[in-house]
């Protein structure tokens, strides 16, 4: 009884042993200066030490500034992963502070991560930039800087198509969207445009303020020489069905 006993207890010792373990090649990064509109993005490198695959089921960010991603698959013994934060600058200028919380069923099932900075306004780091660097910085070109979107219903939403080409001499990274209606979005996420390269880039837009509207737009970047301002115009009705019933209403109609 005795043996079986010890056995048992040497199989329940060996079990508990038997996880994953997530090392990170460091738990806080450091970006430096980042110039206001780029989005600010650094890969947390992981190893598995332990001895059972390792799952990470979530990350979880302390602000809807910062984006995670992470490695989805399993992270088998000896093998590497990644977590990835993305800071969005646009429109947050001043020192920032924050993290990523990892949720795993690692050995230590929860880690933060820090990620900090300063970002600068574009009117602050162009000044620290040589004729070199000014010259390699990618450059925003826009086909137009306003759209028209003609009658709209009230809370109706539309897409208005913008071709942005970058003539710089680096990729040029699309930022976020500001305006003061906050009735404008991105319907996708832009991707990095390449030297010379050209892209469509597709805005969403929402207006429930009745009458003829024009909203300004600025659209963030990298490009040091300063952010991109476009117009979004609409006349916007409340209900286009009854504008048109009501206007045929108005139509002269002979007596029988």
């Amino acid at each position: 009884m005795k043996r079986f006993l010890t056995i048992g207890l040497l199989a329940i010792s060996v079990a508990a042993r038997a996880q994953g373990v997530i090392q990170f090649e460091k738990e806080n990064h450091e970006f430096g200066n980042v110039p206001e509109g780029t989005v600010a993005t650094h890969e947390f490198k992981f190893k598995n030490t332990g001895n059972q695959p390792v799952i990470i089921s979530n990350v979880q960010a302390s602000c809807g500034c910062t984006t995670p991603d992470w490695t989805k698959t399993p992270v088998m013994p000896g093998k590497s992963g990644i977590v990835k934060a993305m800071y969005n600058s646009a429109g947050r200028p001043g020192m920032f502070t924050k993290t990523v919380t990892v949720t795993s069923n690692a050995s230590t099932p929860s880690t933060v991560l820090t990620i900090k900075g300063a970002v600068l306004t574009k009117a602050e780091i162009k000044p620290t930039l040589t004729p070199a660097q000014l010259a390699k910085s990618p450059h925003l070109e826009v086909d137009r800087t306003t759209h028209d979107f003609g009658k709209m219903e009230s809370g109706q939403q539309q897409t208005a198509r913008f071709t942005v080409r970058n003539t710089g001499k680096t990729p040029l990274e699309l930022g976020g969207l500001t305006s003061g209606c906050y009735c404008v979005g991105y319907k996708n996420p832009p991707k990095p445009i390449a030297p010379g390269q050209s892209a469509v880039i597709e805005l969403l837009y929402s207006q429930r303020q009745i009458g003829q509207i024009s909203d300004a737009v600025t659209i963030a970047s990298n490009d040091v020489s300063g952010d991109t301002k476009i117009t979004l115009k609409a006349n916007i009705v409340k209900d286009l069905a009854g504008g048109s019933m009501l206007k045929e209403s108005g139509t002269a109609v002979p007596f029988k």
